[in-house]
């Protein structure tokens, strides 16, 4: 719809876009948006997001990336030696990133836009980098769909309550009573006893280990990501003894 191309358009003022970009670490801007609306770049896409809904049908994907390439150059320009390329460096970066994806999403929701954060980013970060042609110093951190929601009135997906989530002063480490209770809900939702159906398995923490997110998967994906942030070159700094 119109609303959709205003939305993605970028023609200098766009408020999408500004937005996203206001808040960062060091004032340095870490980060990298690449809106993708293509359908034949979606198609390459949507099976590193294990072809998801969201990923084949929305008409846009915003992959957000750390980018320690830009201001790099910049200091190179300036004849100054950049030292970036070092972990604590791509924690920045992500945080830029992140901190992008949430401005941009909060955006989104204001034009009564839907969104799907897709976390398969992570898992096939080499592919996504390959088909989105990321240079060294670039790698994606994750992947916002975006467009109309077929159905205005789809429930939220459960969360745990507020207090599970905040402490006051000082970090609270909840007692077993405490984790009964903030996930009391979810468990006992229509929704969770229907996982527990499908998934034949006892309970909602069993399907998030056994189903959802396995240790051998976990080790897997790790292990391919921090291989791809060697090769993107964020660990070239060896740590000073």
């Amino acid at each position: 719809g119109d609303g959709l191309t205003d939305f993605i358009a970028y023609n200098g003022g766009s408020t999408n876009y500004q937005n996203a970009a206001y808040i960062n670490t060091g004032n340095m801007q870490l980060y990298s948006i690449i809106t993708t609306t293509a359908s034949e770049i979606r198609n390459q896409l949507a099976p590193c997001h294990f072809n998801q809904p969201a990923a084949t049908e929305a008409p846009a994907i915003f992959t957000f990336c750390a980018d320690i390439r830009r201001f790099s150059r910049w200091c190179e320009l300036r004849k100054t030696t950049p030292q970036y390329d070092n972990f604590v460096w791509f924690l920045s970066a992500m945080t830029d990133a992140t901190l992008a994806s949430q401005n941009l999403s909060l955006e989104a929701a204001a034009h009564d836009l839907g969104i799907c954060y897709l976390g398969t980013t992570l898992y096939n970060a080499p592919e996504i980098s390959d088909i989105l042609q990321l240079p060294s110093g670039v790698i994606p951190i994750m992947a916002v769909a975006c467009g109309y929601p077929s159905d205005p009135n789809i429930p939220l997906t459960d969360r745990l309550p507020l207090e599970a989530v905040t402490h006051q002063d000082v970090y609270h480490d909840p007692t077993d009573a405490e984790i009964e209770n903030f996930w009391t809900q979810r468990e006992n939702s229509e929704e969770t006893q229907e996982l527990k159906q499908q998934n034949a398995l006892p309970t909602l923490a069993h399907i998030f280990t056994e189903r959802r997110y396995r240790g051998d998967d976990n080790r897997h994906f790790s292990k391919k990501y921090f291989d791809e942030l060697t090769r993107k070159g964020f660990f070239n700094h060896e740590f000073n003894q």
